[in-house]
């Protein structure tokens, strides 16, 4: 369990480094959205590859397509609510986030991390060590998330301090996700692995077509397509070595 706790530490720790970038340095709101399509890029070829295509070899399609369905639909309503009391601008780097409304904010972070870091817990459970793959498709897709939150966090009036501390709270609990889902999935039915690796693709396959993507190409325009293929390829890539 242990084990899977500091994997979670090392996916979400991504997201300190975006932090920290987004806040020091300077840069252009365009080359934002490019790294933020890179990233979602990342996270889809992680998703098909990492999580249900592993999910439908250990249970076969009614797994699939039931986690799937779930992890989406948890994902919607819960994005719904967050919307509505002032996340929706969370990945937002123009400052467009409610002051009034920080809490939604990292509610919202968490609902973004929390499937990522789970699977993750459950790639422990064959014992032959955790997919790099998908640990590096984690963090290659956190750092630009953070990224452009931080800039339009610290744009809307939070101050560093208090935007470090959102991002090492939501680290704490994406180490913690990892290792509940290792914990809790131990010795369990291929059925029941298969359903939460399909039920975090769905979530996070919704989150990349509500939030991510949308707001790189906001900031991008079309060239974002270009650098979200690359970011599939380069994560496909990543796979095929493990």
């Amino acid at each position: 369990m242990a084990e899977a706790a500091l994997w979670g530490a090392v996916g979400g720790l991504a997201l300190i480094v975006g932090a920290v970038v987004g806040l020091r340095v300077s840069m252009r709101q365009r080359a934002i959205g490019l790294v933020m399509g890179f990233g979602a890029g990342v996270l889809v070829s992680a998703l098909a590859f990492e999580l249900t295509a592993e999910a439908y070899n250990r249970a076969g399609a009614d797994a699939v397509a039931i986690g799937l369905t779930a992890g989406s639909l948890l994902f919607f309503c819960g994005d719904w609510v967050i919307d509505r009391r002032g996340g929706d601008k969370r990945k937002s780097s123009q400052g467009e986030q409610t002051e009034g409304a920080p809490l939604a904010i990292v509610l919202g972070a968490l609902l973004d991390g929390i499937p990522e870091s789970a699977a993750i817990g459950v790639s422990l459970l064959e014992g032959t060590g955790v997919s790099l793959a998908f640990v590096a498709a984690v963090f290659l897709s956190n750092v630009p998330e953070s990224l452009a939150a931080s800039a339009g966090l610290q744009k809307a009036g939070w101050s560093v301090t208090r935007v470090l501390l959102l991002w090492t709270g939501v680290l704490g609990v994406s180490a913690l996700a990892a290792a509940v889902g290792y914990a809790a999935l131990g010795g369990a039915s291929p059925d029941r692995i298969a359903f939460v690796l399909a039920f975090a693709a769905g979530a996070i396959l919704t989150m990349l077509a509500d939030t991510m993507i949308p707001e790189a190409f906001r900031e991008s325009g079309s060239l974002v397509g270009l650098v979200t293929s690359a970011g599939f390829t380069l994560a496909f890539l990543l796979s095929t070595f493990e």
